[in-house]
């Protein structure tokens, strides 16, 4: 079992920055892929970013690409998506997620937490 656990969220302007972390505890964590999606209001939960930790190998959803990165703190077993240029189109819950290979289908994540809520205003 993984628990995943994300902090970071909040309210911000257009073009301001958030950082998201995503705690991982209950297993051994260098044989997973960490994912962040997102879900915005009445919309389905769209791929974000992930990252393979055993090799850092990371991709990105064509519309981040630039603008958010994700990394990983092997020491922590912690994640992170720093979120740059944030658009009001950026709003959502995002989650953290953890899954056995890398991936952007939600269905092959078998761990997940609660989710944060980001809100960028125009």
């Amino acid at each position: 079992q993984v628990q995943l656990v994300e902090s970071g969220g909040g309210l911000v302007q257009a073009g301001g920055s958030l950082r998201l972390s995503c705690g991982a505890s209950g297993h051994t964590f260098s044989s997973y892929v960490m994912g962040w999606f997102r879900q915005a209001p009445g919309k389905e939960r769209q791929f974000v970013a992930a990252i393979r930790w055993s090799d850092a190998s990371t991709y990105y959803e064509h519309s981040v690409k630039g603008r958010f990165t994700i990394s990983r703190d092997n020491a922590k077993n912690t994640g992170y998506l720093q979120m740059n240029s944030l658009k009001p189109e950026d709003t959502a819950v995002y989650y953290c997620a953890a899954a056995r290979a890398l991936t952007v289908l939600v269905e092959t994540y078998d761990y997940w937490g609660q989710g944060t809520q980001v809100t960028v205003s125009s």
